[in-house]
């Protein structure tokens, strides 16, 4: 099992779930070596394995998979590393448009699609595998200031549907989930002056834990979730249905 962006946030809350699971968990990270080795530390026995990737460069996806593989085999590959980055549409430059536009991209949708292109060769060779892509809320709806990220987890959304219509008679499953508002770092830097106003739109009350979205992923990467192969789940305390 590969989890990319696992030492930290959600992807590391996933890599902890599904070690408990009894999955052999390896990571991608991008930069913070100190995280990852905590992480590798967390998973105990059940580590995998790390590597260092830098996902918006267009041939590391599969520099990475070829790494993971040969330390494998892998079964199952979880594609959670991502970037928000907002932008203002109207009072953007051009050179920030394009520079948000090619690393948002990149890394959401171009790093997922080629990780999904290697793993369903290698596992429909071996009888089948999973595939698990981390998907996003404003996948499915309008959100001001994240139109860019919005289109790439649409666009990795409706990838997981054709390719588990695709490949089932491969076995291999492909499955999604879309979280809302999550408690990370990276939701942290955006949210210091909004948290009010975020906690009004979710009727639960309060923003996903990591493990919220861990306890879906595993759900579906374990047996009881053979048959749901194309379904992307809401994670997002009622504030969005479709």
């Amino acid at each position: 099992m590969l989890v990319t962006g696992g030492s930290r946030g959600i992807g590391k809350a996933i890599a902890l779930e599904l070690a408990r699971e009894g999955w052999d968990v390896a990571i991608q990270f991008s930069r913070d070596r100190a995280a990852a080795e905590q992480t590798m530390k967390d998973l105990g026995h059940r580590f995998g394995g790390s590597y260092m990737a830098d996902l918006e460069l267009p041939n590391e996806a599969a520099s990475l998979w070829v790494k993971a593989e040969k330390d494998g085999p892998l079964h199952a590959i979880v594609n959670n590393a991502g970037v928000y980055m907002p932008l203002n549409w109207l009072e953007a430059t051009d050179a920030q448009f394009e520079a948000n536009y090619a690393k948002t991209m990149a890394v959401n949708f171009d790093a997922p699609l080629r990780l999904c292109r290697l793993a369903a060769k290698a596992f429909a060779k071996r009888g089948g595998g999973k595939v698990l892509n981390v998907c996003s809320r404003v996948g499915f709806r309008g959100e001001a200031g994240a139109a860019l990220y919005s289109a790439s987890k649409a666009a990795l959304i409706n990838i997981t549907r054709a390719l588990a219509v695709e490949l089932a008679p491969a076995n291999v499953h492909l499955f999604g989930i879309a979280p809302g508002w999550v408690d990370t770092a990276m939701a942290r830097q955006g949210m210091e002056d909004r948290l009010q106003d975020i906690l009004k739109d979710i009727p639960l009350g309060r923003m996903a834990k990591p493990e919220d979205c861990a306890a879906a992923a595993a759900f579906l990467l374990s047996d009881k979730g053979e048959y749901l192969s194309g379904v992307v789940i809401d994670i997002n305390g009622a504030s969005y249905f479709h």
